[in-house]
């Protein structure tokens, strides 16, 4: 896989053949842990991360919720129950008693409100909407999920890789520092040409640093999201010159993007919005039933009444509010529009990155790096043979600075790779 011979190559093996070892068998690395640790691919660390997650499981959680009330959705609202007095006296003898007067009578009933079929049938498709969403939202954070794991996954790979190819390089500056102290004592050199590599070779420990420090970061950032700390040793990464789709398909399939999935939900909310408005012109109807008791032998009452809603100036109440929920689903409707359009321009962003990264890092590796060590050695050369010393010290800088923009290339490059594979739910694995 090019991820692999694009390290392997990157040194001659007469310089460079225990780096190209380790390069190759990741899971040797005595950093993070012994050699009978399990390497941690990056599949493993997607897979891991999407089963124990706990932003996911809250957004599974949400579904279910969102499901439990689209059960009741649409459902009648409860029945009123109503006590009271009914015709109590107020003057005379028996004012204010419940048997003052033959016309009292203590009361007991039941009212239901019915809305209209209309209004219900809002309800169940707005129910409907945030199921549909919760369930979009879930998928979208899977991805978002596995995303961020591959980024920091990829970010801890590279770092690690350029940790090593600096040690290695660290060998190389050691062996200058003492051509440089031999040929000062025998006088055919000075001290500050020893002070000057010394200087580099100082220099070369803190970009050591830098690489050490970027991994441990990295690292952490991987366990934010598999629960643990990561001390394993990262496996072999996956090979970034191949995408499981290519930049057509990917155009053609917007609409089941991660960053589009809840689109079409957010729209179906708001046209069930704006039928629930619609519905605040039918009239709602309620029925009631009440039982009289009176006193005295008088014979007990019933009473049976029905109520309609009057929707009487539609101009200044419903329809307002059926025009501002059909502005809500235009605005809606064009933001999903701009959406599409953010994201068309997202993919072929990304894809001009990744096509652009994996073109430099051939060049790197067939041209650019080849002729840096090169002209290393030919420096090296002439400074064993008596000559100056500051073309081998710019050789020396040039080379650390063509393999540690390589080794960061190659990062950008896998995290390029992992932005276009993990757009689409069913390519999210490498």
């Amino acid at each position: 896989m090019f991820s692999h011979q694009i390290w392997t190559r990157a040194f001659p093996a007469r310089r460079w053949l225990c780096h190209v070892c380790a390069a190759l068998c990741l899971a040797t690395s005595p950093a993070w842990a012994d050699e009978s640790t399990t390497a941690l691919t990056l599949e493993a660390a997607t897979r891991k991360a999407t089963e124990h997650a706990p932003l996911l499981d809250a957004r599974l959680a949400s579904q279910d919720a969102a499901r439990e009330e689209a059960g009741r959705a649409g459902a009648l609202p409860d029945p009123q129950l109503v006590v009271g007095i009914e015709d109590l006296a107020i003057q005379g003898p028996g004012a204010f008693t419940a048997g003052g007067d033959p016309q009292t009578q203590r009361t007991v009933g039941l009212t239901q409100v019915l809305p209209s079929r209309a209004k219900r049938q809002a309800q169940r498709d707005a129910a409907g909407a945030h199921v549909e969403q919760a369930a979009s939202t879930t998928v979208m954070t899977r991805l978002a999920i596995k995303q961020q794991v591959a980024a920091a996954w990829i970010s801890a790979w590279g770092a690690h890789h350029e940790a090593e190819m600096l040690q290695a390089m660290r060998r190389e500056w050691a062996v200058d520092v003492t051509i440089a102290e031999a040929r000062l004592r025998s006088g055919t050199g000075s001290a500050a040409d020893v002070l000057a590599m010394r200087t580099e070779a100082l220099d070369l420990e803190n970009r050591i640093d830098d690489a050490t420090s970027r991994e441990s970061q990295a690292r952490a950032a991987l366990g934010r999201w598999l629960g643990t700390p990561v001390k394993e040793p990262l496996g072999d990464a996956p090979d970034f010159t191949v995408l499981p789709h290519d930049e057509s398909s990917l155009l053609a399939s917007l609409d089941q993007q991660g960053n589009l999935l809840d689109w079409p939900a957010r729209e179906h909310a708001a046209e069930a919005a704006l039928e629930a408005a619609k519905a605040e012109k039918h009239p709602e109807w309620s029925v009631g039933f009440t039982y009289g008791s009176r006193v005295r032998g008088l014979s007990d009452m019933v009473s049976l009444q029905v109520g309609v809603s009057l929707p009487l100036f539609t101009r200044n109440r419903q329809d307002r509010g059926i025009s501002a929920r059909a502005d809500d689903l235009d605005a809606v409707r064009a933001e999903h529009d701009d959406a599409r359009r953010q994201q068309i321009e997202a993919v072929q962003a990304a894809w001009a990155q990744w096509d652009a990264l994996g073109r430099q890092a051939r060049r790197h590796l067939d041209q650019l790096l080849p002729q840096a060590n090169d002209r290393t050695a030919l420096a090296l050369a002439a400074y064993r043979g008596g000559g100056d010393i500051q073309p081998l010290l710019e050789a020396r800088r040039d080379e650390i600075s063509h393999h540690t923009d390589y080794a960061r290339m190659l990062t950008e490059y896998g995290r390029a790779w992992a932005a276009l594979t993990y757009l689409l739910p069913e390519g999210d694995t490498p």
